[in-house]
Protein backbone atom coordinates (compact mmCIF):
# COMPACT_ATOMS: atom_id res chain seq x y z
CA UNK A 1 0.00 0.00 0.00
CA UNK A 2 1.43 3.39 -1.07
CA UNK A 3 1.11 5.93 1.56
CA UNK A 4 -0.05 9.63 1.01
CA UNK A 5 3.94 10.72 1.56
CA UNK A 6 5.28 8.22 -0.62
CA UNK A 7 2.66 9.06 -3.50
CA UNK A 8 3.35 12.74 -2.67
CA UNK A 9 7.36 11.82 -3.40
CA UNK A 10 6.58 9.96 -6.14
CA UNK A 11 4.95 12.76 -7.99
CA UNK A 12 7.49 15.26 -7.57
CA UNK A 13 10.05 13.40 -9.27
CA UNK A 14 7.49 12.65 -12.16
CA UNK A 15 7.28 16.40 -12.28
CA UNK A 16 11.22 17.05 -12.52
CA UNK A 17 10.54 15.13 -16.17
CA UNK A 18 7.66 16.72 -17.11
CA UNK A 19 7.86 19.25 -20.06
CA UNK A 20 6.86 22.56 -18.73
CA UNK A 21 6.50 22.09 -14.86
CA UNK A 22 9.74 22.58 -13.87
CA UNK A 23 8.75 26.25 -12.54
CA UNK A 24 5.99 24.27 -9.97
CA UNK A 25 9.67 22.84 -8.19
CA UNK A 26 10.62 26.21 -7.33
CA UNK A 27 7.45 27.74 -7.18
CA UNK A 28 5.89 25.26 -4.54
CA UNK A 29 9.13 23.78 -2.86
CA UNK A 30 7.84 25.49 0.31
CA UNK A 31 4.54 25.02 0.43
CA UNK A 32 2.81 22.21 2.93
CA UNK A 33 2.49 18.40 1.48
CA UNK A 34 -1.42 18.96 0.54
CA UNK A 35 -0.74 22.42 -1.05
CA UNK A 36 1.85 20.12 -2.97
CA UNK A 37 -0.62 17.68 -3.79
CA UNK A 38 -2.24 20.12 -5.65
CA UNK A 39 0.20 21.43 -7.39
CA UNK A 40 0.97 18.01 -8.81
CA UNK A 41 -2.15 16.62 -9.65
CA UNK A 42 -3.67 20.15 -11.43
CA UNK A 43 0.26 19.66 -13.46
CA UNK A 44 -0.12 16.58 -14.36
CA UNK A 45 -3.82 16.56 -14.93
CA UNK A 46 -2.91 19.48 -17.52
CA UNK A 47 -0.30 17.08 -18.80
CA UNK A 48 -2.64 14.05 -19.50
CA UNK A 49 -5.79 16.49 -21.31
CA UNK A 50 -3.17 17.58 -24.04
CA UNK A 51 -1.80 13.79 -24.35
CA UNK A 52 -5.18 11.95 -23.81
CA UNK A 53 -7.98 14.63 -25.68
CA UNK A 54 -5.83 17.41 -27.78
CA UNK A 55 -2.83 15.51 -29.27
CA UNK A 56 -5.61 13.47 -32.00
CA UNK A 57 -8.78 15.13 -31.69
CA UNK A 58 -10.43 11.83 -30.47
CA UNK A 59 -12.19 12.14 -26.88
CA UNK A 60 -10.27 9.46 -24.50
CA UNK A 61 -10.30 8.50 -21.24
CA UNK A 62 -7.89 10.93 -18.81
CA UNK A 63 -5.89 8.74 -17.34
CA UNK A 64 -4.82 9.64 -13.47
CA UNK A 65 -2.07 7.78 -11.88
CA UNK A 66 -3.79 4.99 -9.15
CA UNK A 67 -1.85 6.94 -6.55
CA UNK A 68 -2.81 10.10 -7.06
CA UNK A 69 -6.46 7.75 -6.92
CA UNK A 70 -5.28 6.06 -3.39
CA UNK A 71 -4.74 9.87 -1.47
CA UNK A 72 -7.34 11.23 -2.93
CA UNK A 73 -9.71 8.61 -1.75
CA UNK A 74 -7.79 8.94 1.77
CA UNK A 75 -9.09 12.66 1.37
CA UNK A 76 -12.47 12.10 0.47
CA UNK A 77 -12.89 9.85 3.60
CA UNK A 78 -11.59 13.24 5.77
CA UNK A 79 -13.90 15.70 4.28
CA UNK A 80 -16.71 16.64 6.54
CA UNK A 81 -20.01 16.10 5.25
CA UNK A 82 -23.52 17.35 5.50
CA UNK A 83 -26.56 15.23 5.07
CA UNK A 84 -27.58 18.03 2.24
CA UNK A 85 -26.67 20.85 0.54
CA UNK A 86 -28.49 24.00 2.26
CA UNK A 87 -28.57 27.25 -0.08
CA UNK A 88 -26.70 29.79 2.54
CA UNK A 89 -27.87 33.46 1.75
CA UNK A 90 -25.35 36.24 0.87
CA UNK A 91 -23.96 34.85 -2.04
CA UNK A 92 -22.56 37.37 -4.80
CA UNK A 93 -20.18 36.76 -7.23
CA UNK A 94 -18.07 39.45 -5.77
CA UNK A 95 -17.94 38.01 -2.55
CA UNK A 96 -15.21 36.05 -4.79
CA UNK A 97 -13.23 39.24 -5.82
CA UNK A 98 -13.09 40.95 -8.86
CA UNK A 99 -13.67 38.32 -11.56
CA UNK A 100 -10.47 36.50 -13.06
CA UNK A 101 -8.37 38.99 -11.04
CA UNK A 102 -4.31 39.35 -11.68
CA UNK A 103 -4.41 40.89 -7.73
CA UNK A 104 -4.07 37.57 -5.80
CA UNK A 105 -1.75 35.36 -4.23
CA UNK A 106 -2.83 32.17 -6.14
CA UNK A 107 -0.64 30.16 -8.38
CA UNK A 108 0.38 32.92 -11.21
CA UNK A 109 -1.62 35.63 -9.62
CA UNK A 110 0.29 39.33 -10.63
CA UNK A 111 1.91 38.05 -13.52
CA UNK A 112 0.87 40.83 -15.68
CA UNK A 113 -2.29 38.88 -17.02
CA UNK A 114 -5.60 38.12 -15.78
CA UNK A 115 -6.51 34.65 -14.71
CA UNK A 116 -8.41 33.82 -17.70
CA UNK A 117 -5.42 34.56 -20.06
CA UNK A 118 -3.47 32.09 -18.11
CA UNK A 119 -5.54 29.26 -18.25
CA UNK A 120 -6.56 29.70 -21.98
CA UNK A 121 -2.58 29.56 -21.93
CA UNK A 122 -2.44 26.78 -20.16
CA UNK A 123 -5.57 24.19 -21.75
CA UNK A 124 -5.50 25.93 -25.77
CA UNK A 125 -3.17 24.13 -27.98
CA UNK A 126 -1.35 25.74 -31.40
CA UNK A 127 -1.86 29.42 -29.55
CA UNK A 128 -1.23 32.54 -30.77
CA UNK A 129 -0.55 35.60 -28.78
CA UNK A 130 -1.13 39.51 -28.50
CA UNK A 131 -0.88 42.61 -26.94
CA UNK A 132 -4.09 43.73 -25.05
CA UNK A 133 -4.44 46.31 -22.26
CA UNK A 134 -4.48 43.47 -19.82
CA UNK A 135 -2.25 41.25 -20.83
CA UNK A 136 0.79 41.47 -23.14
CA UNK A 137 0.80 37.91 -24.43
CA UNK A 138 -3.10 37.49 -24.15
CA UNK A 139 -4.06 34.63 -25.72
CA UNK A 140 -5.57 35.47 -29.64
CA UNK A 141 -6.16 32.13 -31.28
CA UNK A 142 -5.71 28.63 -30.02
CA UNK A 143 -7.73 25.23 -29.68
CA UNK A 144 -8.63 22.93 -27.79
CA UNK A 145 -11.00 19.63 -26.76
CA UNK A 146 -13.72 20.64 -24.23
CA UNK A 147 -12.46 17.76 -21.57
CA UNK A 148 -16.81 18.00 -20.37
CA UNK A 149 -17.61 16.55 -24.16
CA UNK A 150 -14.58 15.81 -26.06
CA UNK A 151 -16.20 18.81 -28.66
CA UNK A 152 -13.01 20.34 -30.62
CA UNK A 153 -13.32 23.93 -30.40
CA UNK A 154 -11.04 26.86 -32.14
CA UNK A 155 -10.79 30.10 -30.46
CA UNK A 156 -10.43 33.45 -31.96
CA UNK A 157 -10.07 36.50 -29.34
CA UNK A 158 -13.52 38.81 -30.13
CA UNK A 159 -16.97 39.05 -30.07
CA UNK A 160 -18.73 35.83 -29.09
CA UNK A 161 -15.61 33.72 -27.84
CA UNK A 162 -16.95 34.07 -24.05
CA UNK A 163 -19.69 32.04 -25.33
CA UNK A 164 -18.06 29.17 -27.39
CA UNK A 165 -14.73 28.40 -25.01
CA UNK A 166 -15.59 29.48 -21.01
CA UNK A 167 -13.55 28.64 -17.74
CA UNK A 168 -15.14 26.72 -15.40
CA UNK A 169 -14.49 26.65 -11.45
CA UNK A 170 -14.65 22.57 -10.62
CA UNK A 171 -15.87 23.53 -7.31
CA UNK A 172 -18.29 25.97 -8.00
CA UNK A 173 -18.02 29.39 -6.33
CA UNK A 174 -21.75 29.17 -4.76
CA UNK A 175 -21.29 25.63 -3.74
CA UNK A 176 -18.20 26.71 -1.84
CA UNK A 177 -19.74 29.75 -0.35
CA UNK A 178 -22.93 27.05 0.87
CA UNK A 179 -20.07 24.58 2.06
CA UNK A 180 -17.84 26.90 4.22
CA UNK A 181 -16.71 29.41 2.05
CA UNK A 182 -19.23 32.15 3.48
CA UNK A 183 -16.84 32.40 6.55
CA UNK A 184 -13.87 32.43 4.51
CA UNK A 185 -11.33 36.03 4.24
CA UNK A 186 -12.06 37.94 0.73
CA UNK A 187 -8.11 37.16 0.70
CA UNK A 188 -9.13 33.58 0.45
CA UNK A 189 -12.11 33.67 -1.47
CA UNK A 190 -10.13 35.57 -4.09
CA UNK A 191 -7.80 33.07 -4.17
CA UNK A 192 -10.18 30.33 -4.61
CA UNK A 193 -11.64 31.54 -7.56
CA UNK A 194 -8.51 32.06 -9.17
CA UNK A 195 -6.76 28.93 -7.86
CA UNK A 196 -5.78 27.55 -11.02
CA UNK A 197 -6.22 23.99 -9.83
CA UNK A 198 -10.15 24.64 -9.23
CA UNK A 199 -9.88 25.81 -13.22
CA UNK A 200 -10.35 24.33 -16.69
CA UNK A 201 -11.08 25.66 -20.29
CA UNK A 202 -14.51 24.16 -21.27
CA UNK A 203 -17.23 24.61 -24.00
CA UNK A 204 -19.71 26.98 -22.92
CA UNK A 205 -22.61 24.87 -23.22
CA UNK A 206 -21.24 22.72 -20.36
CA UNK A 207 -20.55 25.56 -18.24
CA UNK A 208 -24.00 26.73 -18.46
CA UNK A 209 -25.52 23.50 -18.29
CA UNK A 210 -23.82 22.39 -15.19
CA UNK A 211 -24.46 26.52 -13.48
CA UNK A 212 -23.84 25.88 -9.28
CA UNK A 213 -24.41 22.27 -9.66
CA UNK A 214 -22.76 19.67 -7.67
CA UNK A 215 -21.17 16.07 -8.40
CA UNK A 216 -24.41 14.52 -7.21
CA UNK A 217 -26.88 16.83 -9.48
CA UNK A 218 -24.31 17.38 -12.48
CA UNK A 219 -21.25 15.54 -14.08
CA UNK A 220 -19.32 15.88 -17.70
CA UNK A 221 -21.16 14.32 -20.64
CA UNK A 222 -18.10 12.57 -21.10
CA UNK A 223 -17.62 9.63 -18.82
CA UNK A 224 -13.97 9.29 -19.35
CA UNK A 225 -13.53 12.60 -17.71
CA UNK A 226 -14.83 11.91 -14.67
CA UNK A 227 -12.32 10.19 -12.88
CA UNK A 228 -10.37 13.05 -13.26
CA UNK A 229 -12.89 15.48 -12.33
CA UNK A 230 -13.80 13.89 -9.05
CA UNK A 231 -9.94 13.47 -8.22
CA UNK A 232 -9.77 17.50 -8.76
CA UNK A 233 -13.09 18.14 -7.01
CA UNK A 234 -11.73 16.67 -4.05
CA UNK A 235 -8.72 18.41 -3.78
CA UNK A 236 -10.18 21.33 -3.69
CA UNK A 237 -12.34 20.82 -0.89
CA UNK A 238 -10.12 18.97 1.24
CA UNK A 239 -7.45 21.53 0.83
CA UNK A 240 -9.65 24.76 1.45
CA UNK A 241 -11.38 22.73 4.08
CA UNK A 242 -14.66 22.80 2.54
CA UNK A 243 -17.48 20.11 3.56
CA UNK A 244 -19.39 17.90 1.18
CA UNK A 245 -23.64 17.00 0.87
CA UNK A 246 -23.89 13.34 1.42
CA UNK A 247 -25.01 12.14 -2.19
CA UNK A 248 -21.85 14.73 -3.68
CA UNK A 249 -19.91 12.32 -1.32
CA UNK A 250 -21.10 8.92 -2.51
CA UNK A 251 -21.20 10.31 -6.53
CA UNK A 252 -17.42 11.12 -5.96
CA UNK A 253 -16.58 7.76 -3.99
CA UNK A 254 -18.15 6.16 -7.04
CA UNK A 255 -16.32 7.99 -10.00
CA UNK A 256 -12.52 7.35 -7.87
CA UNK A 257 -13.93 3.69 -7.88
CA UNK A 258 -13.98 3.49 -11.59
CA UNK A 259 -11.31 5.39 -12.29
Amino acid sequence: MVTAAQALRRLRRRLRHTRGARWLLHEYAMLPSRWWLVTCVFTVSAVLVAIGVVGDRRPSASRVDPAVVRVITEALGRVSTTPVRVKRVGYVRSAFGTAWTDSTDAAWGRNGCDTRDDILRRDLRDITTAATDDCPTAVATGEFTSPYTGDWISFRRGAGTGTAVQIDHIVPLAYAWDMGAGDWSEATRTRFANDPANLVAVDGRSNQDKSDQQPALWMPARRGFHCQYAVQFVLMVDTYGLRLDLPTTRTLRQALGRC
